[in-house]
């Protein structure tokens, strides 16, 4: 499932691109009545946590893209695969297509659902207007663990497994610590860790965890090969060398996850 930043970096492109002159708006796969927004400008694209919104002047569009689902921006006289939603700019006339394929959601919804959604959102670490303050409350009350207080949106929204088990690899929290058992220090510097790397990774276009003196240059190491790009501490390198201590990377399955994380930095 994508991360919240690949949400934020999507609405931005749309908003950069797509807004302006109406939209050539259809379905080729036949499962989205499209015609409500063909011939219509978009008002603006909207990213919260997991959740994108396409905002027209009658109606909201609210894409999910769950496990499986993309957007893609591809040049229009490509069509290939199932395309749920497909949107060209410039009245059709635009050189490039966003293609929409296997979300989980795509749904027309009024002022009201969207409302409701955002109410149950949590805090987004991409969202400028996200506070902090109102999470740590409700983070600090919790006898939830921290590894799975961070894959709730209604707590985190938009960090999924890799931003959970980075800043708290990085931060050394143990995924296993309670939300109350956390100080105020821990987790501002949880909160602050996590914005940091999102904004990198909406900036960049990825996910890259590692401080300087863990880089392959600084360890004289092969860099990561990994279809989810980019080098990380934990995610994924389970049963290798941590970068810190050397001892292995460990993987337990929690509320049907993957968790990594190392239980010598991060230890209960």
């Amino acid at each position: 499932m994508p991360e919240g930043h690949v949400i934020h970096r999507l609405a931005a492109r749309l908003n950069d691109e797509f807004r302006g002159a109406p939209l050539a708006a259809s379905s080729p796969q036949g499962r989205f009545d499209a015609s409500l927004i063909d011939a219509h400008p978009l008002i603006r694209a909207q990213a919260q946590g997991k959740h994108l919104f396409l905002e027209f002047a009658h109606v909201v569009v609210h894409i999910h893209l769950g496990l499986i689902g993309s957007l893609r921006f591809e040049p229009a006289e490509d069509i290939w695969g199932q395309i749920r939603l497909r949107l060209v700019p410039d009245g059709g006339e635009g050189t490039v297509a966003a293609n929409l394929r296997g979300p989980q959601t795509c749904a027309y919804l009024s002022g009201a659902e969207v409302a409701a959604i955002l109410e149950r959102s949590g805090e987004d670490p991409l969202d400028s207007d996200s506070d902090p303050d109102a999470l740590w409350a409700r983070v600090h009350r919790s006898k939830r663990t921290i590894g799975s207080l961070m894959m709730d949106q209604s707590y985190f929204a938009g960090v999924g497994n890799i931003y959970r088990a980075e800043p708290l690899f990085r931060q050394r929290i143990s995924p296993f610590t309670p939300g109350r058992a956390l100080d105020r220090a821990e987790f501002d510097a949880l909160w602050e860790d996590l914005v940091e790397l999102m904004r990198y990774g909406f900036e960049h276009g990825r996910i890259d965890t590692v401080r300087d003196e863990h880089s392959p240059e600084a360890m004289g190491r092969a860099p990561r090969k990994d279809d989810h790009g980019g080098e990380v501490y934990v995610y994924r390198r389970a049963g290798q060398p941590c970068y810190v201590c050397g001892d292995e990377i460990a993987l337990r399955k929690v509320e049907g996850r993957n968790l990594f994380w190392c239980p010598t930095c991060q230890r209960d």
